[in-house]
Formats: structure tokens, sequence, C-alpha cells
């Protein structure tokens, strides 16, 4: 059998199964001019011969790599590896492959990871923005301007690519509002320093319900690094009238603010209260569980790879650039003081 003696062509599966190589291309480009019965034949030849289609050869013929790559800040963190597997899940359903590299939130190696894919003929690139500079984005160059791309999680200020948000400012003004409602009035915010879109739209959603409560608003901007979260605990918390509730921009600060406590002996509600913005894998396991504003992650890399696809099979107008935002939840733990074992969940955009 050929399967035996040396590398397989598209020929033996035709002469196995009895029909031309023409047939045999029909099927494997799942082709609708094709009887089932046909079709059925060349894949049993197909399993019997063990017969893997020449995949350069046939990128060579379509001018197509069936590729794409992704472009995120680092894989260590969950949430951005999370979105990279939901793409690599909607690319192994359309029969393609993902590139996927890091810029460290780094805007040059960012735009050297893009320009060495651009040289790999990747069709199409989806991106989780470096954090930006001053200067726009290496991105807009004219390097890029055939190329589809989507952003998701941050948008590309500036540019025409498509995005995928989450609703980020109402998600934390929906989180502030909760403490709001338990009775807190000195609610103090902790996020991270630059010009990061999540954290601009998360700080103006808290600034917006503590103004609309008539109440003072205190923040707290730090670095990302767990003693600088250590030292804002402990000068909010040593204040003449220390705030009763913290509101914690994403996962990172939420895990800081949280072991700076317990160092302190504290354990929320007690004696200040915590909602964070991002959910993560202990969040309900710890006790008390930790109230969040929680985003749908897998959903953001999907649906970033969908709009990919469609640009990509040409059945969306070049002009029309599309946002597409997705909804948040809170789910509210005991960390708030709301509940004392049960979790419960709440949309906040629909």
């Amino acid at each position: 059998m050929a399967a035996m003696t040396g590398l397989v062509r598209m020929s033996d599966v035709a002469k196995l199964a009895g029909v031309s190589t023409m047939t045999v291309s029909r099927v494997l480009n799942k082709n609708s001019n094709v009887t089932e019965s046909m079709r059925q034949r060349v894949m049993a030849a197909i399993g019997q011969l063990r017969y893997q289609p020449n995949e350069l050869a046939r990128s060579l013929r379509e001018q197509r790599t069936r590729q794409i790559g992704m472009i995120v800040p680092y894989l260590f963190d969950p949430f951005f590896a999370i979105c990279a597997h939901a793409v690599n899940t909607v690319a192994k359903q359309h029969s393609y492959s993902v590139v996927l590299s890091t810029s460290n939130e780094n805007p040059e190696d960012e735009f050297e990871e893009a320009n060495r894919m651009l040289r790999r003929n990747v069709e199409g690139l989806i991106l989780i923005p470096a954090q930006p500079t001053e200067a726009a984005s290496l991105l807009l160059g004219h390097e890029f301007k055939h190329m589809p791309i989507v952003t998701l999680d941050r948008p590309v200020r500036g540019s025409r690519f498509d995005s995928v948000l989450v609703e980020n400012r109402s998600g934390a003004q929906a989180g502030t509002e909760h403490l709001l409602a338990l009775g807190h009035k000195r609610i103090a915010y902790i996020g991270l320093t630059g010009d990061l879109y999540t954290m601009a739209m998360r700080h103006r959603g808290y600034n917006a319900a503590m103004q609309a409560a008539g109440l003072k608003t205190q923040t707290a901007l730090l670095s990302g690094a767990l003693n600088d979260s250590f030292a804002a605990v402990r000068r909010l918390l040593s204040a003449k009238k220390p705030p009763t509730a913290l509101f914690s921009a994403n996962n990172l600060i939420t895990l800081h603010v949280l072991e700076a406590l317990q160092s302190m002996g504290h354990h929320p509600p007690h004696p200040i209260a915590l909602v964070g913005f991002d959910d993560f894998e202990t969040a309900c396991l710890l006790r008390p569980g930790i109230t969040v504003v929680r985003q749908p992650i897998e959903q953001l890399g999907r649906t970033a790879a969908e709009i990919l696809f469609k640009r990509l099979s040409g059945t969306d107008k070049p002009a029309a650039t599309r946002r597409k935002i997705l909804p948040v939840k809170l789910i509210v733990r005991g960390s708030c003081g709301a509940v004392a074992h049960r979790s419960s969940a709440k949309t906040l955009l629909q």
C-alpha cells in the first residue's frame, strides 16, 4: 500500500476511492458539489491511507498561509492566556493556526513582533495593545495599512481597527454603587498608574458613583509592585478617617490588597469591605469570598477572533469598523459584607 511505501499523494487517494483527483480536492475543500456517497468513499480512502494534505502546497495555490497572529502583553497573566486560548479555539474551527507572541507592555516590542508576523505573511492580527505612550501607536504606520487588525480589552486611539471591549466604566460604577448601597460613605479606589484604557474607564466609573452620591473621592494609584500596594493600604488605614471600603481596579491589585490586609491581621469585610474588578480562580474559595465585577474573558477572545475571520472572509465592508462592548456581572460574595455564605450574580449590561 502507498501508506507503507512512502509519501501518500492525492492521486493515491483518488485511485483507491475510484474517483478523480479533482473530486478528492473538492471533498477536502468541503465543496458542496460532491454527493454524500462520493464523500464517504473519499474519506474512507483518506483514512485507510492516512493521507495528510500538503498544507504548504495548498497555501501556495490559494495564496493564503492560513495563519493569524496574536500579540498579548504577557502570558503569565491568566486573563491574557485565556483570551489567547479562546482565539486559538476559533482559529482551529476555521482550520487556521495562531502565531502567538508577547509585547511585555512595550510599544516598540509590539511593533517588532507585528512586523515579524507580517513577514511571515499572517493574514490578520489580534492584539491586546501595549500600554500606550504619548506618541501614536506604531501600528498605525503604512506597513499595516492593508492588514485586518482587531484589538481586544483596549482600543488603539485614532485607529481604524475593530475592537472588543467590556463595560469598564459602568462595571466599576456598579461595584462602587453596591458599596454605597451597603451604607459605606468613605470608599477608596486603588488602581494602576499609567495610561491604560481599562484603568481610566474604571476610575471614571468609581468617580461617577461617588460624585452622584455627593461624596469625596479617595484615590491611590500604584505601580503594580507588591510593596507599593502594602504601603498604600497601610497609608489608607492609618488615616484619621480611614475608608470603610475599597474598590480595586483589577485582580492583581485585589490580590495585593488582600495580602496586605492579612499581614495586618484584617479580613474583609472587617474592618474594611472590598470589591474588585476582575474575577479570579480562588475568589470564591477564600473565606469570605471576594465580591467582584466579572468580565467575560473567553467571550472577549472568541468575539475578537470571529470579527477577524469575518474580515478575512470578505463579508464585512472595509469601512464598517466595529466596536463591540460586552457585558460584565457583579458577583456578590462575602468581602463586601452583603452576604455570609452565598454568591449571587447580576448582569450590568444587556
